[in-house]
């Protein structure tokens, strides 16, 4: 039997990949003006033009779509490579700031967060989400460590698990936007404790 693909998955070109697009830019456009709880599966079939049917056989649920746009909103959140620590852990916390200092961006992590609270597969949707962005951007500390910036033995998720956290503190517990300063001190904050061993593995 042949497995069933995720939610929102399609070949490249054609209609289907028309399709998901008109979906997924209906989502963003209505995630502008109201949070996902709003969102219904009519409001994006009447904004893309894409039958409330086939909307709902493809994705699901209001969910399945958001989950989809998460996907490809954080997919081009980009990994920097200037050749120093600091400047990319700069230039990489300045790129989660703009992400989520959009509002767009914000209702659907929030909104999807809170669907995660009652629906286990949203919740399972949405770890693997931020553990597979974690995974892609350690290479910026493994880099680091080739260059001799860091001890050799950082624990490289742990440097960006501790360069998220304070920023989706701001975003997703008190609801605010990530400023200039909390950029300056998260990013010094983290590069000072991995230079000084900080995140080195005990044992």
């Amino acid at each position: 039997m042949t497995e069933r693909p995720p939610h929102g998955s399609a070949r490249p070109g054609g209609r289907t990949a028309r399709t998901r697009a008109a979906v997924l830019a209906a989502a963003y456009e209505e995630l502008d003006r109201d949070s996902i709880a709003a969102l219904t599966l009519d409001r994006l079939a009447r904004r893309s033009g894409v039958h409330v049917s086939t909307i709902r056989r493809r994705w699901r649920t209001v969910e399945g779509v958001v989950v989809d746009l998460l996907a490809e909103r954080s997919s081009v959140l980009p990994t920097p490579d200037t050749g120093d620590f600091r400047r990319d852990l700069t230039q990489l916390t300045e790129a989660i700031a703009d992400f989520n200092n959009t509002l767009r961006n914000r209702n659907v992590i929030q909104g999807l967060l809170a669907a995660a609270a009652h629906d286990a597969r949203v919740e399972e949707i949405v770890r693997s989400a931020f553990m597979r962005r974690t995974e892609e951007v350690t290479w910026i500390v493994r880099h680091a460590i080739e260059r001799g910036e860091i001890p050799g033995d950082t624990d490289a998720w742990e440097v960006i698990a501790s360069l998220a956290a304070p920023l989706y503190y701001r975003v997703l517990i008190l609801r605010g936007a990530i400023d200039e300063r909390l950029v300056h001190t998260t990013v010094e904050a983290t590069y000072q404790a991995a230079r000084s061993g900080v995140f080195v593995r005990k044992g």
